[in-house]
C-alpha cells in the first residue's frame, strides 16, 4: 500500500498548495487556468482512447456503460456523497462537487492506476504509483487553485480505488493482459475527454455514469479477442 499512501499524501499536499495559491489568483486568471486544464485533459483523453485495438469495443463499452450508469444513477450518488463531504468540511465552495468528481475521475481512471496498483499488490513494486503520485500532486495544485477543497477530498477516492486494486492484486492480475488493459484504457480515455468538455464548458456530461464501461470494455475484449 506504500504507493497508494504516497499518492494520497501527494494529492493532499498538492491540493493544499493549490488552495493557498488560488486565494491570490484573480477570477479572470482562474478561468484561463480551467480552460488550460480542459485542453490538457482533452489531450490526455485522446491519447488514452487511441490505445484501442478495436474501436468498436470502447464505443460499445461507453454506450452500454452509460445505460447501466444511468439506471444505477452513479453520478447522482457521487454528487450526494460529495455534498455530504462538503458538509463535513464546512465548505461553502460552489465548486466542491465539481472538484471532487473531476479530480476523482482524473486521478483514478487510467492505466497507471490499474497497472501500478496491481503491480504493487502482486510483487510489491510501487515504482509506477510513486511516479503517478508526482503527476497527481502537480495536477492537484492546478485543480485545487480553481476548484477548491473538493480536489483534496478526491484523495479518499484514490485511497479506496487504488487500495482495493492493490489488495486484490493477485485475483485481478489478468487485467494486465495487453488487449484487456488497452480497451479499458481506451474507454477511460473517452470519459476523460468528457471531463475536458465539462472543464471547457462545451457540454456538461454525467461522466460518472459511464464508469461501468471500465468493466464492460475488458469483458468485450475477452469475448471478442
Amino acid at each position: 500500500m506504500t504507493g497508494t499512501l504516497v499518492n494520497v499524501v501527494a494529492v493532499l499536499v498538492g491540493s493544499s498548495v493549490g488552495m493557498a495559491i488560488g486565494k491570490r489568483i484573480p477570477e479572470g486568471l482562474k478561468k484561463g487556468i480551467i480552460s488550460g486544464l480542459g485542453l490538457a485533459t482533452l489531450l490526455i483523453g485522446i491519447q488514452m482512447a487511441l490505445k484501442t485495438g478495436n474501436i468498436l469495443i470502447p464505443i460499445a463499452s461507453i454506450v452500454l456503460g452509460g445505460l447501466v450508469g444511468e439506471l444505477l444513477q452513479i453520478e447522482t450518488f457521487l454528487e450526494q456523497l460529495a455534498e455530504r463531504l462538503r458538509g463535513y468540511s464546512r465548505s461553502g465552495s460552489s465548486t466542491f462537487v465539481t472538484g471532487f468528481i473531476t479530480a476523482s475521475l482524473v486521478f483514478c481512471v487510467g492505466s497507471m492506476t490499474i497497472v501500478g496498483s496491481l503491480q504493487e499488490g502482486i510483487n510489491g513494486d510501487s515504482t509506477l504509483l510513486i511516479t503517478k503520485s508526482l503527476m497527481d500532486g502537480t495536477a492537484s495544485i492546478a485543480f485545487a487553485s480553481t476548484l477548491g477543497i473538493g480536489v483534496a477530498f478526491s484523495a479518499l477516492t484514490v485511497l479506496i480505488v487504488q487500495g482495493s486494486l492493490t489488495l486484490l492484486g493477485q485475483n485481478l492480475a489478468f487485467l494486465l493482459s495487453g488487449s484487456l488493459l488497452n480497451e479499458m484504457t481506451a474507454a477511460g480515455g473517452l470519459m476523460i475527454i468528457g471531463i475536458g468538455f465539462l472543464l471547457l464548458d462545451i457540454k456538461k456530461l454525467k461522466i460518472a455514469n459511464f464508469l461501468p464501461a471500465l468493466i464492460i470494455a475488458p469483458a468485450l475484449a475477452w469475448l471478442f479477442p
